[in-house]
């Protein structure tokens, strides 16, 4: 087998590990939240944590800290992602974009649609719309890791390559709609980072540890801007070279993926989970399961997925815009715009974002729906999946 092949086996390996180990904790964070032990559980994640340096004061709950902080990673490696796909990566060739961006432009509008249409004289509800437009990559490709060598390797890029989109879509979405009040101060300060990082990528500085340090800089200033702080992250990515101009086999860039893949798929991740899937099911009433943002955001994600998937790859085919990949047929591409609606990790981030300022305790509604839209198409997705024959 070539290079490349063993590559694309062992990332999808790992994915599919992380994927289950996702499952896991999210898993152990909902049976730790209905046994005695929720007390504790509570008690950890309001934990207050303060840095202070001078007059510099950063005081948050745990809570806040994985969210705000440790996603920031997470984000990060995005970028990074996103950088090396798109300048060496397989959407480095126009052909390969077409299909999955088709696919994310539906698997976002129509979950949002789906949501709208059940929230639409809710004006509170309204601000948790961009909530079942997410997929979570490491849960789909846990679950394809499951069944193995019956799922050729095309769909897994294909679905990988659609969660890029996507990815893309969330970081728009959280940069225009979930922003608190802005500081001019704060924001030219990160204005000022910004120019030092497209001076030192300008120049041909390849030290990490200096990007590292301006980014950190600027996550500090994000972080008190109103902007979301997770944003950084993105920002700091776009500037590392992806080439050192004095030694071309060197890539600063992959190799900071190659660091944080592990820390952020293995640790990151499912601390995340675990600190934000604990659902005390002790009250649960019919008032909960129908709540219009308990259907909305699992109708979003179970229903809204696959028709917006799938319903726009179709049209894109059949038009003679791109073609589906010939180790596939279509029974396969419909399995996999169901899993599409396994939203975990993402639909998790946006619906803290999109009600921790309210006013309002709606998230007990958000995380039961992204748990039902999620089940319910890892499910199907699952079972369409097992027996696949092209057809």
């Amino acid at each position: 087998m070539t290079k490349t092949g063993n590559f694309i086996r062992e990332f999808f390996r790992q994915e599919s590990f992380a994927g289950l180990l996702l499952m896991t904790t999210a898993l152990l964070a909902i049976l730790i939240s209905n046994s005695p032990l929720r007390l504790f559980y509570d008690a950890l994640l309001d934990t207050p944590v303060a840095i202070q340096v001078g007059a510099l004061v950063i005081a948050k709950p745990l809570l806040l800290w994985v969210n705000d902080g440790l996603m920031a990673i997470f984000f990060f490696l995005i970028g990074l992602e996103l950088k090396r796909e798109f300048l060496t990566g397989e959407l480095s060739n126009p052909q390969n974009i077409i299909l999955p961006a088709v696919g994310a432009i539906g698997g976002m509008s129509v979950p949002a649609l789906f949501y709208l249409f059940f929230n639409q004289h809710d004006p509170t509800a309204l601000k948790g719309w961009a909530i079942p437009t997410a997929t979570d990559i490491a849960f789909v490709l846990g679950i394809l890791g499951l069944l193995g060598s019956r799922i050729p390797a095309s769909l897994k890029i294909f679905l990988t390559s659609l969660a890029i989109f996507d990815d893309i879509g969330a970081i728009v979405i959280i940069a225009l709609f979930y922003t608190g009040n802005i500081s001019l101060g704060a924001l030219i300060i990160v204005a000022g980072a910004i120019i030092l990082l497209a001076v030192l990528n300008r120049y041909g500085v390849v030290t990490k540890s200096i990007y590292i340090a301006v980014g950190v800089v600027m996550w500090v200033a994000m972080l008190k801007s109103g902007v979301h702080a997770t944003l950084a992250g993105v920002i700091l990515a776009f500037f590392i070279p992806i080439k050192d101009r004095r030694n071309p086999d060197k890539s600063p860039l992959k190799e900071l993926e190659q660091d944080l893949h592990a820390v952020v798929a293995f640790i990151i991740l499912p601390l995340f989970a675990f600190c934000n899937a604990g659902i005390y099911f002790g009250n649960v009433s019919i008032a909960d399961v129908t709540h219009p943002i308990t259907v909305g955001i699992a109708a979003g994600l179970f229903l809204g997925k696959q028709v917006g998937v799938f319903g726009l790859c179709w049209m894109a085919i059949k038009s003679g815009l791109c073609r589906l990949p010939e180790d596939f047929g279509w029974r396969q591409l419909y399995g996999a715009s169901i899993l599409c609606g396994v939203g975990f990790t993402m639909s998790l981030f946006i619906g803290s974002l999109a009600f921790e300022e309210t006013g309002v305790n709606l998230i007990f509604d958000e995380r039961l729906g992204i748990l039902i839209g999620s089940i319910l198409s890892g499910l199907l997705g699952y079972l369409l999946l097992k027996r696949p024959r092209k057809s």
